[in-house]
C-alpha cells in the first residue's frame, strides 16, 4: 500500500526540527532509567527504536532546551503507558486499572503538584513518574491550563482504560463515528496540543479556545495526526490483533480490501487538512486581537501534523511485530509500570 498521499498532503507544512534534539534524547535515556520506566535490555531496545526524543523535537521545534527535554519525557510516559494498556495484561484488568487511574488522579489534583509522590518505589512506576512530570510542568502553568490539561489527560486515560479495554474483552470492533470521537482521547492528542501553551509560554483565552472555529481547527488537526498514526501503524497493530485503528475499522465495516481502506483514510486526511487551513484563515480574521497567542498555537498544530508524519514514516515502532525485536510483548513490557511490584 502506498503512503505517498499522506506525505504529499502534509508537505504543505515545512520540515522543522528542534536544535536541542540530541540533548532531549540524552535526557530521555537517563529519565526512563532513573524513574524505572525502562529497565530490561529487551524493553530498552524497543524503546530506543521508537526515538521519542526525536519525535518530540519534530513536533515542538521551537521549544527551548528545558521544554524539549520535558516534552520528550512526557512522550515516553504516554507511549509506555499506552503500550501497557494495548498489549499487556493490565489493559484487560478493569478493576486494577481503576485503582491505578485513581492514583494518577490524586497526583494531578495534589496541592504539591505530585512532588511528594515523585521518586517513590511503593507505587506503580507510571504513577511516580507522572508525579515527576507534573511537578516539572504544573507550577508555572495557569490555573485554566491545569484544569484543561487534567481534564484531557483523565479523558485519555479513562477512555483507554474503560472503552478500549472493554472492546478488547468483548471482541467488539467499534463503529467509525464512535471511534473517530474516542480516538482524539485515546491518542492523547488533546493532551499533546495542550503542551503548545507550555512550550510557547502562552495561554489561549476561553473566548478563543471555546469558539466553534477554534474547536473545528483543533479537531481537524487532531484527526490528521491520529489517522496518520493509524495508517502507519496498521500492519503492526493488526499483527497483534488490535482493532482500534481507523483503516481497519473502515476495512471491516465497509467490506473493503486493505489498500482501498487505506486510500479512503488518506483521502479523509487530505479533507481534514483542507478544513484546518480554511478554519485557520477564519480564526485569524475573527480574532485579530489575539494574534499573539493564535499565531504560535496554529503554528504548533501545523508542526504537529507535519512532524508526526515525518516521525511515523521513519520510526521502527510501526514496523510489523515480527520485524521489531523483541516480537513477544512479554519481553518489552515492564511489570512494575502499572503493577504494584517493586
Amino acid at each position: 500500500m502506498s503512503l505517498d498521499p499522506i506525505q504529499q498532503t502534509l508537505d504543505r507544512f515545512p520540515f522543522q526540527i528542534n536544535p536541542h534534539v540530541e540533548q532531549a534524547r540524552a535526557q530521555l535515556t537517563r529519565w526512563v532509567h532513573d524513574t524505572g520506566l525502562v529497565l530490561r535490555d529487551s524493553a530498552r531496545e524497543r524503546f530506543e527504536h521508537a526515538d521519542f526524543g526525536w519525535f518530540a523535537s519534530m513536533v515542538y521545534p521551537s521549544a527551548d532546551a528545558g521544554h524539549a527535554e520535558l516534552m520528550a519525557d512526557w512522550f515516553a510516559w504516554l507511549f509506555l503507558v499506552d503500550d501497557q494498556l494495548d498489549d499487556g495484561a493490565d489493559g484487560r484488568s478493569l478493576a486494577h486499572l481503576a485503582e491505578v487511574m485513581a492514583a494518577m488522579r490524586s497526583v494531578l489534583t495534589s496541592a504539591d503538584f505530585g512532588a511528594s509522590v515523585a521518586g517513590r518505589r511503593d507505587v506503580p512506576r507510571a504513577v511516580s513518574s507522572l508525579a515527576d512530570l507534573w511537578r516539572r510542568t504544573a507550577p508555572d502553568a495557569t490555573d485554566r491550563w491545569r484544569r484543561l490539561f487534567v481534564q484531557h489527560l483523565e479523558e485519555c486515560l479513562s477512555t483507554a482504560a474503560t472503552w478500549e479495554a472493554g472492546n478488547r474483552l468483548a471482541g467488539t470492533v467499534p463503529d467509525e463515528a464512535t471511534y473517530i470521537a474516542k480516538r482524539r482521547h485515546t491518542g492523547a492528542i488533546y493532551v499533546c496540543m495542550d503542551f503548545i501553551d507550555i512550550v510557547e509560554r502562552i495561554d489561549v483565552p476561553d473566548t478563543v479556545y471555546d469558539s466553534p472555529a477554534f474547536r473545528t481547527a483543533l479537531d481537524a488537526a487532531c484527526d490528521v495526526v491520529c489517522w496518520t498514526n493509524d495508517v502507519y501503524s496498521l500492519e503492526k497493530e493488526r499483527s497483534l490483533g488490535e482493532v482500534h485503528n481507523l483503516a481497519y475499522i473502515v476495512e471491516h465495516h465497509h467490506g473493503l480490501d486493505r489498500d482501498a481502506a487505506v486510500a479512503r483514510v488518506c483521502a479523509a486526511i487530505e479533507a481534514q487538512t483542507r478544513l484546518f487551513l480554511a478554519t485557520e484563515t477564519e480564526l485569524r480574521q475573527t480574532f485579530p486581537q489575539h494574534a499573539a497567542v493564535l499565531d504560535p498555537y496554529l503554528a504548533g498544530m501545523r508542526s504537529w501534523m507535519r512532524g508526526n508524519v515525518d516521525w511515523s514514516s521513519r520510526t521502527k515502532r510501526y514496523q510489523s511485530a515480527e520485524l521489531v525485536g523483541p516480537a513477544r510483548t512479554g519481553e518489552y513490557l515492564e511489570t512494575t509500570l502499572l503493577g504494584s511490584q517493586g
